[in-house]
């Protein structure tokens, strides 16, 4: 399965560049950096497991983090590699492997991680317990890490505008309500893994971290694809006044567990 993922993310590099740029997928970024401002330390060693083209590598970079990222794929990497020198940033270090080889990394070496991805694509609880119990190892005692799952409930919406045809089969309906969904790559795209936010937050609380937040990523936009594209397009104005409602309101209860994508904030 590791196999199939880095295939994809080869194929897909620069279009997971390209991805948090655009109108909708930025909500999730701009939430994501917003949160990352709100509860990291202002300066100190990051590890951005599961970097990908380095959108928020170079964002840290930027705010002055010391910045290693790792990715699976090495085509994303050499993106990241390429964007960050083209604007004359450095990181630390470039690690092409897997989420699930984080044995060679010190203990308490970094006093922030991203977990962005990498548990996306892990359909054995034993694996995504591996990794978190690493990325516990690896944070130092006081550091804070943030990380994301794909959310089934959020993902309901969604499918409304980008996948209705699998509701066919009205059994599905349940299915994404309680979580834990296995897809294949045939069923997806790629090998992926869905779950719920009382699942994945019990599943981090397993590992030890103590949540100190959790928030959606998308906020109460969550789902309005096309809406919001209409609004970057036709009312500029508009689109940025409820953009910034949502990275404000992204960790309120009534939206952060309807979203497509969850960030839960940890801490040892």
């Amino acid at each position: 399965m590791i196999e199939e993922v880095r295939e994809y993310y080869d194929k897909e590099a620069e279009r997971e560049w390209e991805r948090l740029g655009k109108p909708y997928s930025n909500i999730e970024f701009l939430t994501t950096i917003n949160m990352i401002n709100k509860y990291f330390k202002k300066d100190g060693k990051i590890l951005d497991i599961g970097c990908g083209p380095g959108r928020y590598s170079i964002e840290l970079l930027k705010m002055g983090y010391k910045v290693s990222l790792l990715d699976i794929s090495q085509n994303e990497l050499d993106i990241a590699k390429k964007k960050i020198n083209h604007i004359g940033l450095k990181a630390e270090n470039y690690y092409c492997q897997s989420a699930l080889e984080l044995s060679s990394f010190e203990d308490e070496s970094f006093d922030g991680v991203l977990l962005m991805g990498p548990l996306y694509h892990l359909h054995y609880e034993e694996e995504r317990e591996k990794v978190l119990r690493e990325v516990y190892r690896i944070l130092k005692h006081d550091g804070i890490a943030l990380i994301t799952y794909i959310n089934t409930w959020g993902c309901l919406k969604a499918a409304v505008s980008e996948f209705p045809e699998v509701f066919n089969d009205k059994l599905h309906f349940d299915r994404y309500l309680k979580g834990n969904l296995k897809f294949s790559k045939d069923e997806s795209f790629t090998a992926t893994f869905f779950t719920s936010p009382h699942l994945a937050i019990d599943e981090v609380k397993q590992c030890n971290f103590k949540i100190v937040s959790y928030g959606g990523a998308e906020s109460f936009l969550s789902g309005l694809n096309i809406q919001m594209e209409n609004l970057y397009r036709y009312a500029p104005e508009l689109y940025d006044n409820f953009v910034q409602a949502a990275i404000e309101c992204c960790e309120l209860p009534q939206y952060r567990d309807s979203t497509e994508h969850i960030n839960i904030i940890v801490t040892k």
